[in-house]
């Protein structure tokens, strides 16, 4: 009977032992929450991750156009046949970049050429007026440029003249300040076309008369800037044909007016 009564206290000191142990399983299974001032402990992620999920989804601002570089869309300035000076001066507040102000006043020659004991005047004098040229184009994202258009013999297979000083590949350069600023046009293709029916084409071409098609006609034409290009020694302002209107050399006569498809 004591037998009985010892293998009965070993089955229940073995099951109470069994449930503490549960007990304690089940309580290590959540999460510890923190009570008291001290931190809480955790195995801190390794620092490549964050640099490889940089590098794999890049930020809003780095997809962005840079800070330096002014937004063209809200420029509502407009440049009339502007000097190549003028120019110069509008690429670099377009792109955004700090003129070589001091290089320029010194390589004026109205500084260069004079002696010694009047330079710090003279260049006091020229570097207002560099400021006050650079200062003007500061909201300018429009040129009206008159220029030869080159224009070409009316094609009838097609129907349509080319005006060939706005292809595609064509620039007009403006040389200043040691500087050379190309603009270029990004509809040319488009804008380069005009049509007509062969009975205008030819009142066009009596108008024109004998003396030729590529150096006689002249245009005015109207641009959008859209984007510039920086290089050495210069860059590229990009811009879109708005229109132009055509006209004969000698007589000064209207040929028409093209708006361009958008």
């Amino acid at each position: 009977m004591r037998h009985n009564f010892e293998k009965r206290s070993l089955r229940a000191g073995l099951s109470l032992v069994a449930a503490l142990l549960l007990v304690a399983a089940c309580g290590g299974s959540k999460a510890p929450q923190t009570t008291s001032d001290a931190p809480a402990t955790a195995s801190p992620a390794p620092s490549t991750d964050v640099s490889a999920a940089a590098a794999a989804a890049p930020s809003a601002a780095s997809s962005q156009v840079p800070a330096g570089s002014p937004p063209l869309g809200g420029r509502t300035g407009e440049l009339v046949n502007p000097d190549a000076a003028t120019m110069v001066f509008l690429y670099y507040d377009l792109a955004g970049i700090p003129p070589p102000i001091d290089n320029w006043v010194e390589e004026d020659t109205r500084v260069k050429y004079i002696p010694a004991i009047d330079k710090a005047a003279k260049r006091v004098e020229v570097k207002a007026e560099l400021e006050s040229g650079i200062a003007s184009v500061r909201n300018v994202g429009n040129l009206r440029l008159s220029v030869g258009a080159n224009l070409s013999d009316y094609d009838p297979s097609y129907g349509e003249f080319t005006v060939r000083a706005l292809a595609p590949s064509s620039v007009i350069e403006f040389p200043a300040l040691g500087q050379k600023v190309s603009v270029k046009f990004a509809n040319g293709r488009t804008a380069q076309i005009w049509k007509m029916p062969p009975a205008d084409a030819q009142q066009i071409r009596d108008k024109i008369g004998s003396s030729g098609y590529a150096g006689s006609v002249s245009m005015d034409v109207a641009l959008r800037i859209t984007g510039v290009q920086p290089a050495p020694g210069g860059g590229t302002i990009t811009t879109e044909v708005l229109e132009y209107e055509l006209r004969e050399d000698r007589s000064g006569a209207k040929l028409g007016r093209v708006e361009v498809a958008r």
